[in-house]
């Protein structure tokens, strides 16, 4: 029985390899362009974006401060320490003569690391004051995480309306009442006449 020779041609297998070796850097290159082209767009969206809000900012110019005389009265008390938080708390008090609705208080509160600020709104109940009628508002917050609280804004209103206001202290912290116990010493028992040394048991005196 006669074998049979297989001759493999290597320019054969030369081009077959680099064939795959160019379409898989084709492919490559692909991606690559494909990459570069997704971030170049991110990139633009987000820069137009932002020329959009900053041309918005300037046709609107700097925010407009509420002026007349003051509508309401803040207090804040100050801060109470529950557990792990701080309850941040006070009262609304309409001084003007026309009903305020829907009133929110802006603050500002500052963390301590790294001192940086997160901004928040309270609301204050009830939602409706009339005139020389007051509210409240209160907010929980983690003692670990903020160092302090600033008033920023009175708004009032579905379109959030800021009010001129004025600030003042509120309630103090109320006093811890502490529990006090009462001690009883027993006094050893004396000698005669009550004196603890005697002729019968003289002591040392220091």
């Amino acid at each position: 029985m006669k074998g049979t020779l297989l001759v493999i041609n290597p320019s054969a297998v030369n081009d077959e390899g680099g064939a795959r070796s160019r379409t898989l850097l084709a492919a490559l290159c692909a991606l690559l362009i494909a990459a570069l082209l997704i971030g170049g767009y991110l990139f633009l969206r987000k820069r137009h974006a932002q020329q959009t809000l900053l041309a918005i900012k300037e046709e609107q110019g700097p925010p407009v401060e509420p002026k007349g005389p003051p509508k309401a009265q803040i207090l804040m008390d100050e801060a109470v320490l529950k557990g792990d938080q701080t309850l941040v708390a006070g009262t609304v008090r309409n001084i003007s003569n026309e009903q305020l609705a829907s009133l929110t208080i802006d603050l500002e509160l500052i963390r301590r690391k790294g001192s940086t600020t997160d901004k928040t709104s309270i609301q204050v109940q009830p939602s409706q004051l009339a005139p020389q009628e007051e509210g409240r508002y209160s907010l929980p917050l983690r003692s670990a995480d903020y160092i302090s609280v600033k008033l920023v804004a009175l708004r009032s209103g579905a379109n959030a309306t800021a009010l001129v206001y004025t600030s003042a202290p509120g309630q103090k912290r109320p006093v811890e009442k502490t529990e006090s116990k009462t001690i009883v010493v027993k006094r050893p028992s004396t000698g005669k006449d009550g004196f603890l040394n005697t002729p019968d048991t003289p002591g040392r005196v220091p």
